[in-house]
């Protein structure tokens, strides 16, 4: 299993159900609404946490949550 990573949600498209997060390790990685914890929704600024994974397509987040303060 991945270690999970902090972010921050660089934009998130509801229409389209598709967005992208910063990772603190300066990379970005690509967020599906199937890929959220249940209950989460997305919108730009958001922290997250997340478990970093290398998808068919590139560096993709699974199992995103928001961050609590």
């Amino acid at each position: 299993m991945e270690d999970k990573m902090d972010g921050k949600v660089k934009w998130f498209n509801k229409l389209k159900e598709y967005g992208f997060i910063s990772g603190t390790d300066g990379k970005d990685y690509f967020v599906h609404s199937k890929d959220l914890v249940e209950g989460t929704q997305l919108e730009e600024g958001n922290d997250v946490i997340f478990e970093p994974t290398e998808g068919d397509k590139g560096l993709k987040a699974t199992k995103v949550a928001i961050k609590k303060a």
